[in-house]
C-alpha cells in the first residue's frame, strides 16, 4: 500500500501519505487542535522502534518544501492515507490527495511564542488569553510561520506563530510557555494617538525655539545704568563706558575686600559712590 513507500531510516519513522480533511471521517473537532489520524499499520513501526512520548512529527509537502509539525490522535484512518485538520493543509498548501511525507521527530519544550491575530475581532472578545489557553490544550506543538484556527462563539480566527523559542517549532505539552501578542494584521493607529503624538512633539520644539531666544536676547550685566545730574541741577553727559555690558565677576574672596564675595563688593562701592554724592550735595554752592 502507499503508506509502505516510506522507510523506517537511523531508528525514526517516515512514511508517505494521501492527506484529506478530518471532516472526511466525521471527526470536525479535530480542525481544533493540530493531531492527525495514521493508519495502524504507523502504530506498529512507531512501537517496534520505541519512539518517545508524545509521537511528534514533521509534515512536510515534498512538491514544495512547506513543512509543519503535528501529534497523533489515533491510528484508525485506511491504509495510505492520512486525516489532517483542514486549516494544517491549508499551511502545507495541500488538496485533497495530495501527498505528504510524515517524519518522526522531539522538539524542545516551549519557552516563549509570539502571536498575531489575523483581525482586531480577536482582541474584542472578553478575555482573548484565556480563550486562547483553551485552544491551545488541543495542541501538541507549535512551528513559526503556520496560522493555527482559535474557534470561539461560532467564528474563527486565524493566528499566526510569529516566533517561538528556543527553536522554530516547540512543543507546548506539559510546559510553561510565555506568550507574547503582536498589533494584529489590520491593526491601524489610532488618529488621536497621531495627533497628541504630533502636537506634542510640535510643542516641544517650540520650547526649546523659545528658551534658545531668550537666552539669545539676555542682556548682561551694566553696573551704575541710569542718567545722573550735575551739582547745577543739569543733566550730567552720558558715558559710553557706563552703559556697555560688562562681564560679571565670578565668585571671589580677594584679601583686598576684605574676604568678602562679589556680592558684598559690588554692595560696597555703591554705598561708597552713594557717600561721595551726599558729600558733594551737602557743599556750599559759590
Amino acid at each position: 500500500m502507499f503508506g509502505l513507500f516510506g522507510a523506517d531510516v537511523g531508528g525514526s519513522f517516515a512514511s508517505n501519505y494521501r492527506c484529506y480533511p478530518v471532516t472526511f471521517i466525521e471527526k470536525p473537532q479535530l480542525e481544533h487542535g493540530d493531531k492527525v489520524i495514521l493508519p495502524p499499520s504507523a502504530l506498529d513501526r512507531l512501537a517496534s522502534l520505541r519512539i518517545e512520548y508524545p509521537m511528534l512529527f514533521r509534515v512536510t509537502n515534498n512538491q514544495n518544501g512547506k513543512h509543519t509539525h503535528c501529534g497523533v490522535l489515533e491510528f484508525v484512518a485506511d491504509e495510505g492515507m492520512v486525516y489532517m485538520p483542514y486549516w494544517m493543509m491549508q499551511n502545507l498548501l495541500l488538496e485533497e490527495g495530495d501527498v505528504v511525507n510524515f517524519k518522526s521527530t522531539s522538539l524542545p519544550k516551549g519557552t516563549f511564542v509570539k502571536l498575531r491575530p489575523h483581525t482586531k475581532d480577536f482582541l474584542d472578545i472578553s478575555n482573548p488569553k484565556a480563550v486562547l489557553e483553551r485552544t491551545l490544550r488541543g495542541f501538541t506543538c507549535l512551528t513559526s510561520g503556520d496560522s493555527i484556527l482559535v474557534h470561539y462563539n461560532n467564528k474563527n480566527f486565524f493566528i499566526d506563530v510569529v516566533e517561538s523559542r528556543p527553536k522554530e517549532a516547540v512543543s507546548i505539552v506539559e510546559t510553561d510557555c510565555e506568550v507574547d501578542f503582536a498589533p494584529p494584521l489590520d491593526w491601524v493607529e489610532p488618529e488621536t494617538s497621531k495627533s497628541t503624538a504630533k502636537a506634542t512633539e510640535k510643542g516641544k520644539k517650540e520650547e526649546d525655539k523659545d528658551a534658545e531666544e531668550a537666552q539669545e536676547e539676555e542682556p548682561g550685566f551694566v553696573p551704575f545704568k541710569g542718567s545722573g545730574c550735575r551739582l547745577d541741577g543739569k543733566p550730567a553727559p552720558r558715558s559710553p563706558s557706563t552703559s556697555a555690558p560688562v562681564d560679571v565677576p565670578k565668585p571671589s574672596s580677594n584679601p583686598s575686600l576684605g574676604g568678602v564675595g562679589w556680592h558684598a563688593a559690588v554692595a560696597a562701592k555703591e554705598r561708597a559712590a552713594a557717600a561721595a554724592r551726599e558729600e558733594a550735595n551737602n557743599k556750599p554752592k559759590k
